[in-house]
């Protein structure tokens, strides 16, 4: 690999972090002010780091990785097959602490979204 394709590689890679961050960001429903004030950076900065504007640091994706209680691994590759991510652990803890009656709601809705997609899919 050359310099300039090496350099592509790298500028490709700084939007895909800040998207990554942004994603578990949202996924653990915080907003940017709450992850920067628990980061240590200005809310414009982190705002800047997730668009792709700014790089983000190693020392700053550390902190954001100790918040989400993750390993650079976890961050940077899907979960393993089988393995759940922390969206489907989040979602299984709450599906835990509902009533029966709440159970019985999601799984409907869940089955009426999945027979909404196969439809959705067959149209195209």
């Amino acid at each position: 690999m050359n310099r300039l394709e090496f350099g592509l590689s790298r500028r490709a890679q700084v939007p895909l972090v800040g998207q990554r961050i942004r994603q578990l960001r949202k996924d653990r429903s915080l907003t940017q002010a709450e992850l920067a004030a628990k980061v240590g950076v200005q809310q414009s900065d982190l705002c800047r780091m997730e668009t792709g504007e700014y790089k983000v640091s190693l020392e700053t994706l550390f902190r954001i990785l100790k918040i989400f209680e993750m390993n650079i691994g976890e961050f940077f590759h899907e979960a393993p097959p089988g393995q759940l991510s922390p969206t489907e652990t989040e979602m299984i803890r709450t599906f835990r602490n509902l009533l029966p009656s709440g159970q019985d709601e999601v799984r409907n809705f869940m089955k009426f979204i999945e027979r909404q997609s196969r439809r959705s899919r067959r149209k195209k």
